[in-house]
């Protein structure tokens, strides 16, 4: 005679997840065996060793000698080790050890150890924002994990730390505290960044570029010698971009949770991603990918910034890919069974050495690369990646006199609020164009409707344009960082004074470069 469970579960797929039935079935049979089917990964499969231990060191046996693990959806791959518990539940609920009154109720997850403990798991608030309008009371996870799945609201978190936990919530022999968190309390204390330009030195010119950068979300490459500052400034780039939004952190933290990269007990990502990959990444790791997709360096810096430092060492294969990304503000990862798309809405933020020594414009040391040599050095970023990033900004070498002064730098929080305000002027503009909300996201139509400038601009643009060498590219560039200058000093037309800054910012589409 046999015994049947069902036990609710879920699993990710992109940043959004699905609810998973795990049907259990006990049976006899001459010869032991604990079958699992439903599409399961390696992870999954492996469970059978892990909850196996878990019930016995819990002091429990499987009475039966035929288990059948059924996962379904079934034609959905299934991956990961949050199904454990679930699996040692719906075992354990079949034998009737575990009460089946509140198995309907609550969502369960945890992946478990040999002995019954239990280790967090990815995807949690991804999985309680998606479930908590399906009728489902609560979730049943890790106490690592309890936090984040709280963010959601309204559902019912319960955290355990160990098999027997859960057995006895479920049992109705022990209720573990419900975990409930102040969004905006702990939104508030997690909005600090230990970053601030008031550390840097000099570099007005720079801070100045990357001002107007996080004022119109405009993609900036900086060119300078080693040693100028172009780490230390990007770092920084985070802390003047405008605070999070509720709704922005909330998708962050789901990109990060499916990553596994939210920090045990912080349970929300409120401050502006950072990302800095080194040179040597391969193109999946950048956008995103495995045979099980996850997301990417593009999709960790969604709603921040991502660095690329040295920017002519990275393959150029991997370069090439970021286009799409930066074109839609999504990736898109396809794979025979399924295409997933994850957000992927940043600022680039490069930098380069101006040759391959670093010093032909530092007035301190030699430049020995030839002329050909830095050519080529050059060319290593390809025109239409080039064509996406709005700001070129030399950084030259800082003076001593600079280094020792003991003034500190305009504080980060001053600059964000002027940045805050442009943004304001921005949102107001394009409120009835949907996806769009800075500058940068123009389009030829809506620069030829908002970024009109009168006949002196045209004939200003028009003489950089001849006496400068500058590529027809920069051109709508030039109009959509002049519009951005424009609003940060709350201008409604464009001035002259604002395209010949914007021109300053075209330093890669000079001869001079090229």
């Amino acid at each position: 005679m046999s015994k049947f469970s069902l036990v609710k579960s879920a699993a990710v797929l992109g940043i959004d997840a699905y609810v998973v039935n795990v049907e259990c079935n006990l049976s006899r049979a001459e010869v032991p065996r604990f079958i699992t089917v439903g599409l399961p990964e390696g992870a999954v499969r492996e469970s059978k060793e892990r909850v196996s231990s878990a019930i016995k060191n819990a002091g429990y046996f499987i009475p039966s000698n035929k288990v059948v693990i059924n996962l379904a959806p079934a034609d959905i791959r299934k991956e990961g080790s949050a199904f454990d518990l679930p699996i040692a539940i719906g075992i354990l609920s079949a034998s009737q050890i575990v009460s089946r009154k509140l198995l309907g109720d609550y969502i369960i997850l945890g992946e478990l150890s040999l002995d019954g403990t239990l280790r967090g798991i990815r995807g949690a608030l991804p999985i309680s924002v998606s479930v908590r309008n399906s009728g489902i009371k609560g979730l049943i996870l890790p106490t690592e994990n309890a936090r984040e799945a709280a963010i959601s609201g309204g559902l019912s978190i319960i955290g355990v730390k160990s098999l027997q936990e859960a057995m006895n919530f479920l049992n109705g022999n022990h209720t573990p505290a419900r975990i409930e968190v102040n969004v905006n309390e702990l939104f508030e204390e997690r909005r600090k960044y230990e970053q601030d330009y008031a550390d840097v030195k000099g570099q007005e010119n720079a801070k100045r570029a990357l001002e107007v950068a996080a004022a119109g979300a405009h993609n900036i490459i900086m060119i300078g010698p080693p040693g100028s500052g172009k780490t230390m400034l990007a770092k920084r780039l985070p802390s003047i971009l405008p605070n999070l939004t509720l709704e922005e952190a909330l998708e962050t933290t789901k990109i990060h949770s499916v990553a596994g990269l939210v920090p045990p007990g912080d349970g929300i990502i409120a401050i502006r991603p950072f990302r800095s990959p080194h040179h040597t990444i391969s193109d999946a790791a950048l956008v995103g990918g495995g045979k099980i997709p996850r997301p990417g360096e593009v999709s960790l810096s969604h709603h921040g910034v991502l660095f690329l430092d040295e920017l002519p060492e990275f393959k150029k294969n991997v370069l090439e890919v970021l286009r799409q990304p930066m074109e839609n503000g999504y990736v898109t990862i396809s794979r025979a069974q399924l295409s997933l798309s994850y957000p992927a809405n940043f600022i680039l933020a490069g930098a380069m050495n101006p040759c391959p020594c670093g010093y032909s414009t530092d007035p301190n040391n030699e430049c020995s690369c030839s002329a050909a040599s830095i050519q080529k050095y050059m060319s290593r970023i390809s025109g239409p990646l080039l064509d996406r990033i709005d700001i070129h900004i030399e950084v030259p070498a800082v003076k001593v006199s600079e280094l020792s002064s003991k003034a500190l730098g305009e504080p980060s929080v001053n600059i964000r609020e002027r940045v805050q305000k442009a943004r304001e002027i921005q949102l107001l503009r394009f409120k009835d164009f949907d996806g769009i909300y800075a500058n940068a996201h123009m389009e030829t139509k809506l620069i030829r409707r908002f970024c009109r400038i009168d006949t002196v601009g045209e004939t200003l643009l028009q003489n950089a344009i001849n006496r400068l060498g500058l590529s027809a590219r920069a051109y709508d560039r030039i109009l959509k960082v002049s519009r951005t200058i424009a609003d940060l000093t709350a201008c409604e037309n464009i001035q002259p004074e604002h395209l010949a800054e914007a021109i300053q910012y075209r330093s890669l589409d000079r001869q001079l470069w090229l």
